[in-house]
């Protein structure tokens, strides 16, 4: 059986997919995907979203920001440019945001400055926030904390600890699982794929990073690929793939606010 699969993050906009793009929409499309959210980390991955969002309307959803690792190479303007693409239409969300404490690229004052920029951005266009964090999610926590509003949101690939989930979840936030669940490793992450609450999951690719098992490896990774995931996912709850599917792609229209 074909599954109903939206895969919530995705980098069809890098040069990875420059020559490919159709034929990865056709094949996501093949393997029952009906929406892929394509994420910026730029001004000019952002334009590229927007472009291909409206290239394949009511497939591709743009998401619009500067992810913390290109704050500190982004120019002059480059935030006006995501302010105005935020307008633009298929846009969904802003993003992606966030921490990062796995890289030394942007000092931590400036990817918090940028992280409070993006939350200011989605709260003034009622936009949803895409948050990227590695090895960061205390801090993450300790920054929402700060916020007199937290907007609604998801955190993307997650990696951190059941408490971690358990605060951001107070938030309001959904979690979002990508390749690393189904690691022969990621027993720890799957305990607490396992306890999300399921109008609160979402499932994702990060292609072209991160491809699943048995596919482990084998880049680049593409949104068809977004099914192994969600089977892993399906197996650790013990619920039926198809059941959990159709969950997952009611969430992310939900959090995204499509038809």
């Amino acid at each position: 059986m074909t599954l109903t699969l939206f895969d919530t993050h995705a980098h069809l906009n890098v040069d990875t997919f420059d020559e490919s793009v159709a034929d990865v929409v056709a094949r996501a499309q093949a393997a029952g995907l009906v929406g892929i959210c394509v994420v910026g980390i730029d001004a000019a991955t952002s334009r590229r979203a927007c472009d291909l969002a409206a290239e394949y309307p009511g497939f591709l959803y743009a998401v619009v920001g500067i992810q913390p690792n290109s704050a500190a190479t982004a120019e002059a303007g480059d935030l006006e440019i995501i302010q105005e693409l935020a307008g633009y239409p298929g846009v969904r969300a802003i993003g992606e945001t966030g921490l990062d404490c796995y890289w030394d690229d942007t000092p931590m004052p400036l990817q918090q400055e940028y992280f409070d920029w993006h939350l200011e951005l989605c709260r003034a266009t009622g936009l949803p926030m895409v948050i990227h964090m590695r090895d960061s999610g205390d801090l993450i926590v300790e920054q929402l904390g700060r916020q007199q509003t937290v907007p609604p949101g998801v955190m993307h690939s997650f990696t951190g600890d059941v408490d971690t989930a358990r605060k951001c979840l107070e938030f309001g936030l959904y979690v979002s699982f990508a390749g690393m669940l189904t690691f022969k490793k990621s027993d720890q992450l799957r305990a607490v794929a396992k306890r999300i609450p399921e109008d609160r999951l979402l499932v994702e690719t990060d292609s072209p990073y991160l491809s699943p098992e048995p596919l482990r490896g084998r880049r680049p990774n593409e949104p068809a690929r977004v099914e192994h995931t969600l089977r892993c996912l399906a197996d650790v709850r013990g619920v039926t793939a198809d059941y959990l599917a159709a969950a997952t792609t009611e969430n992310a229209k939900r959090l995204f606010q499509l038809p």
